[in-house]
C-alpha cells in the first residue's frame, strides 16, 4: 500500500512548478512528499528528480517512471471503476486542462453547469497556454485550440476560431480604418504576450507596438478603451464585438480558422466521469455563438 501511495504522490508532481505546489495538490505536507520520493529513489536505485534553487525537474529516468506510474494507476482506477459502477455513474476526480482565456470566456459557465448536473464529480482545473502531455501530467481531458499534434488521443472537434484584428469604433473614427495589412504600420498597435509579428496569407507584419501588455486580456482591455489595434483569437473578444465595443477590421486578410477540440486519453474504456464531461462540453460548445464567426 505504501508503494502505491508513493506512486500517487510522485504523479502529483507532474505539471507542478514546485514541490510545495505538488504537495498542495496531493493534500499532504512537503516533508511527506519528499519522503515518498526518497523511498521511490531508494527502491529503484535511480534519481527521479533534479533539485535546484529554481525548483525541481524530472530526470530521464523520472520521465520514464512517471509515464509508467500514470499508466499503472489508470489501470487500477479502471479496475475499481468497473467494480464500483463508475462506468455507469459519474463520480470521482476529473482533471481538466484548458487555455486560460478560453476558460474565462467560454468554459466557466460550462464547468458550473456540469458540476450541478454531476455532483459526485470533483473537478480539478489546470489553466495553461501550451499543449499538455495528458499521460505524463495525469490529465483526463483537455481543451486544445489549433491543429492537433499526432497522438493516440481521442479527439472531438467542437468548433473553430480565427485570429482577428479589431479596434474600438472611437479609435477607428479618429485614426481611420486600415484597408490592407501594410496600413497597420501607421496605426497604434497593441501587443499581447508576444511582440507584433503578425502573419497574413501573403505577408508578415513586423512592427514596434505602441503598447505592450504582459497578458492578452490586458491588451484587449486597452483596445476597448481606444488605445489601438489588437490581434487575438476571436473567442476572447466575442462579447466585445457583439456589444459594439470593438470592431473587426481587415477580415479579408485573415488566416484560415483554427479548430477547437476536446481530447481525452481513455478511449472506449473511458470512465463515466470522462464521457459525461466530454459529451456535455461537446454539445454546449458546438452551440456557442463564439464559434459562429464567419
Amino acid at each position: 500500500m505504501e508503494r502505491y501511495r508513493d506512486m500517487q504522490l510522485f504523479v502529483a508532481l507532474a505539471g507542478q512548478p514546485s514541490l510545495a505546489a505538488a504537495a498542495r495538490i496531493a493534500q499532504v505536507s512537503g516533508p511527506t512528499l519528499m519522503r515518498a520520493i526518497a523511498r521511490l529513489e531508494a527502491r529503484l536505485r535511480v534519481m527521479l528528480l533534479l533539485r535546484s534553487t529554481r525548483g525541481v525537474s524530472l530526470t530521464d529516468a523520472g520521465h520514464a517512471y512517471l509515464a509508467d506510474c500514470v499508466r499503472l494507476l489508470a489501470a487500477v482506477d479502471a479496475a475499481e471503476a468497473s467494480a464500483n459502477g463508475s462506468h455507469v455513474q459519474a463520480q470521482g476526480n476529473l482533471r481538466v486542462f484548458m487555455p486560460l482565456l478560453f476558460s474565462r470566456h467560454l468554459m466557466a459557465p460550462l464547468l458550473a453547469g456540469y458540476m450541478d448536473r454531476y455532483p459526485a464529480v470533483r473537478l480539478v482545473a489546470h489553466y495553461h497556454d501550451y499543449y499538455p502531455n495528458l499521460h505524463e501530467e495525469g490529465l483526463d481531458v483537455a481543451v486544445l485550440v489549433g491543429e492537433l499534434p499526432s497522438s493516440s488521443l481521442i479527439a472531438r472537434q467542437v468548433g473553430q476560431v480565427r485570429s482577428i484584428l479589431c479596434a474600438s469604433p472611437a479609435y477607428l473614427a479618429a485614426k481611420g480604418e486600415p484597408l490592407q495589412p501594410a496600413d497597420l504600420k501607421q496605426h497604434h498597435l497593441i501587443a499581447g504576450a508576444e511582440p507584433v509579428h503578425w502573419h497574413f496569407p501573403h505577408d508578415v507584419l513586423k512592427a514596434r507596438a505602441r503598447l505592450s501588455c504582459t497578458t492578452v486580456q490586458g491588451a484587449i482591455n486597452a483596445a476597448v478603451q481606444g488605445a489601438g489595434v489588437i490581434r487575438c483569437l476571436s473567442y476572447a473578444v466575442h462579447d466585445h464585438l457583439m456589444s459594439g465595443q470593438l470592431r473587426r477590421i481587415l477580415p479579408d486578410f485573415e488566416l484560415p480558422p483554427l479548430p477547437v477540440h476536446i481530447v481525452h486519453r481513455e478511449g472506449r474504456h473511458a470512465s463515466m466521469r470522462v464521457r459525461s464531461f466530454v459529451d456535455y462540453c461537446v454539445v454546449a460548445l458546438r452551440e456557442h455563438p463564439a464559434f459562429q464567426l464567419a
